[in-house]
């Protein structure tokens, strides 16, 4: 999974394991921003799914760190 693929994506949301595997982190990563607040989430019962729009929005225009 890659941040292409999610872009091509239909579904409405995402799992910490997809978000993770696009990123190339832990989903441990992934829960820990979700828990501060970095990454949106939405409780569905007891699963916690990620708006798949609102998570890309989060890696448009991105700029890279130290870049000149």
């Amino acid at each position: 999974m890659t941040l292409d693929d999610l872009r091509a994506s239909r579904s409405a949301v995402i799992t910490r394991a997809e978000a993770a595997a696009a990123l190339g982190v832990d989903p441990r990563t992934i829960t820990a921003s979700i828990d501060n607040g970095t990454i949106p989430s939405v409780r569905l019962g007891r699963r916690v799914v990620i708006p798949r729009e609102k998570f890309l929005r989060l890696f448009d225009d991105t700029e890279v760190v130290g870049a000149s």
